[in-house]
């Protein structure tokens, strides 16, 4: 396995419609390596998602840490989301910091809806549909955004909460 390039903002990949995989391309030896190489860079840099355009790979495929009960990053099963789909879960949408390994060091307050269903493929091309709600929610509408050229800071509604990764901590990481 590979740690990868991340893409930072500025890259046109960044900005780029991410294409869909049918089963065959993701049963390929190089897609399952990338989404292997993605789970490493994901750990490596201690993010909690990852989509394909951010290691410079115009595929829809996110790999994201979803389970919220564990402590332990270095030890939680990553999802692997391929052509995932969005379906909100009711029309109640609340405002969350966010940060992004495309845009190191900057944070802001983006809002999102709250609870969410996850459909997508698998690793496997197997259909996976998952309930979420919160972080988790947070964290898959944050990775889709990216397959369709999206950042986070494109969803905020003032400028007022962007902060630098210190400033966060020094005063807002209590929010």
């Amino acid at each position: 396995m590979s740690i990868l390039k991340i893409a930072r903002m500025g890259h046109p990949v960044l900005r780029t419609q991410a294409q869909a995989l049918d089963r065959a391309a993701l049963r390929s030896s190089a897609v399952q390596k990338l989404i292997d190489d993605m789970v490493e860079t994901m750990t490596e840099y201690r993010g909690v998602g990852l989509a394909a355009p951010q290691v410079h790979e115009e595929l829809r495929i996110f790999v994201a840490l979803l389970d919220a009960d564990e402590d332990d990053d270095d030890n939680r099963p990553a999802v692997v989301a391929v052509n995932p789909e969005i379906v909100p879960a009711g029309t109640e949408m609340v405002e969350g910091w966010e940060g992004c390994l495309s845009i190191p060091d900057i944070r802001g307050r983006v809002p999102r809806a709250r609870a969410i269903t996850l459909r997508a493929l698998n690793r496997k091309g197997e259909r996976i549909e998952i309930p979420l709600q919160d972080f988790p929610a947070r964290v898959v509408q944050h990775e889709t955004d990216h397959l369709d050229g999206v950042l986070f800071f494109d969803r905020m509604r003032s400028f007022e909460s962007m902060t630098f990764l210190d400033e966060y901590a020094r005063f807002w990481a209590k929010d």
